[in-house]
């Protein structure tokens, strides 16, 4: 059977037909022969995004974006339609997020899975969220840096007025003395630091001689350490014994006797008892220095005329009615 040219023609533009409107579909992302699950989100500003872009989870393509319409209400909302060719599991809480999907600022959906265990079905409404665009992100990110900045600037203006009083004309005289002053100081210890210098090279050898000596004494020290120890010890056991006795009591004692002697002294002073009297009453030495006198008299005449005193006879009593001279 003979196929007219006719009948060719028509059959090479269907197929041709046919495959233009699968490369054009295939190109957005829809194969027409798959079944889609279809799932909705309502913006309130999609941020150029449009039909086709990719819908993504953790970076992999799960769909794209279908028919975006404005609602019919005044409320201003968008209404995108998600395609989803493969059959994953989306909870019900998961978020559809706007975000960049590359640097040149194509759009894309972000699928942030949510954690319940209900899942979303065919011609429901997710969650939905927007990525922060250009000018937003760099506008909070600019924002502090010019809060500081601000501060900033009016501190250095605090500061360079600060500057400007203390520099003054008097100040800065005061600065020029001080640092001729600290040059003088530096100058002065270069002098010192030569003068040292100088020093320990003329008396190396008495230097020499004293670490030598030192160096001998540690040695010694060293040699002796065992005596040093028994030394230490005796020490320790002297101040335990001394620690251990009744020093207490003999200090109590003590302060005890101080005690009564000063009240002693003090009756004494005030002129109680014999001692006081003694000390304080000059009536009693004035009889006692006359008592002695009138004893040396006594004492004189005794040596002198010893007959009145005492009579001695050896032959016989003498007669006492002899007048005396």
């Amino acid at each position: 059977m003979k196929i007219s040219k006719e009948v060719k023609v028509g059959i090479i533009t269907s197929i041709a037909i046919a495959c233009f409107i699968y490369g054009f579909n295939f190109l957005k992302g829809r194969d027409i022969f798959s079944s889609q699950r279809k799932f909705y989100a309502v913006y309130t500003n999609i941020d150029g995004l449009v039909k086709a872009n990719p819908m993504l989870i953790n970076g992999f393509k799960v769909g794209i974006v279908g028919q975006i319409i404005l609602a019919n209400d005044t409320s201003g909302s968008i209404i995108v339609t998600l395609l989803m060719d493969n059959e994953v599991n989306i909870p019900k809480n998961s978020i559809a997020k706007v975000v960049s999907s590359d640097i040149l600022g194509s759009k894309a959906i972000q699928l942030i899975l949510g954690s319940g265990n209900i899942y979303a079905q065919n011609g429901d409404t997710l969650f939905s969220a927007q990525e922060d665009d250009l000018k937003t992100a760099v506008n909070k990110t600019i924002a502090p840096l010019q809060e500081k900045a601000v501060g900033l600037i009016a501190s250095i203006d605090s500061v360079m007025v600060v500057v400007q009083e203390v520099f003054n004309e008097s100040a800065r005289q005061n600065l020029a003395k001080s640092f001729e002053s600290i040059k003088l100081a530096i100058t002065s210890l270069e002098i010192t630091s030569y003068r040292l210098d100088t020093m320990v090279l003329t008396e190396k050898t008495k230097i020499s001689s004293i670490l030598s000596k030192v160096n001998t004494l540690a040695t010694s020290l060293a040699n002796n350490s065992d005596k040093l120890g028994n030394i230490i010890n005796n020490f320790s056991n002297i101040s335990d014994s001394i620690a251990k006795s009744n020093l207490t009591s003999a200090i109590n004692n003590a302060n005890m006797a101080l005690g009564q002697a000063s009240s002693i002294m003090t009756k004494i002073n005030s002129g109680q008892g014999t001692m006081g009297m003694l000390i304080n009453n000059d009536s009693l030495y004035r009889k006692l220095d006359k008592s002695s006198e009138d004893l040396d008299k006594l004492l004189k005449d005794l040596r002198i005329n010893p007959e009145r005193y005492v009579h001695i006879s050896v032959f016989g009593r003498k007669d006492r009615n002899k007048p005396k001279d």
